[in-house]
């Protein structure tokens, strides 16, 4: 049995040690936010935080996890409150958003240990595949979760971290659903 934290709550695995870190996430956990790309490492779809370092969870053994502290998307920030969510989001990134759960992780752990990162810095922590080619984008959002982490800029185009998912369309305009019957009558 594999003992690790997930999401700050105790985690007992009973699956076979050399069961890739990012299969006891997804199927036992029912974890899913972290996507399986490659299986090699290459993508970074499956990133998350293994001790606060941005690790892909495909290439780590259940055995190498032991006793680790595991952050996955879901955990990162309950209600869309961490800066790189919320930039995520006010500088409307995603296109497809396969790759987007893995680049957020990344570049939280950027930001964690760089406050200020220069686009060099950036490229060089963010190895991430994006298959849309949003790196332009990924960079300006990262660049604005740094202002705001750092009390530099308050984004008002994210939901409020007290909205609930349900409520989050509500509370910003871009997020509603378009009305197809209003639409048809133009």
């Amino acid at each position: 049995m594999t003992r690790l934290t997930v999401n700050g709550q105790p985690v007992h695995y009973k699956m076979a040690p050399e069961t890739p870190l990012l299969w006891a996430l997804r199927d036992a956990s029912n974890l899913t936010g972290a996507k399986y790309g490659c299986g090699t490492g290459e993508c970074g779809a499956c990133t998350v935080h293994v001790d606060g370092k941005a690790m892909q969870a495909c290439v780590i053994t259940l055995a190498e996890a032991e006793g680790t502290f595991v952050t996955t998307i879901e955990g990162l920030g309950h209600d869309r409150n961490h800066p790189v969510q919320q930039a995520w989001i006010a500088e409307n990134l995603p296109q497809c958003g396969f790759c987007q759960p893995g680049m957020v992780m990344a570049a939280a752990a950027l930001l964690t240990k760089t406050k200020s990162p220069s686009d060099d810095e950036i490229a060089s922590a963010i190895t991430n595949i994006c298959r849309c080619g949003t790196y332009p984008r990924i960079h300006a959002a990262i660049r604005r979760a740094a202002r705001m982490a750092n009390g530099g800029e308050r984004i008002d185009a994210a939901p409020p971290a007290n909205v609930s998912a349900d409520d989050a369309a509500d509370a910003v305009p871009a997020l509603r659903a378009i009305d197809s019957k209003k639409l048809s009558e133009r």
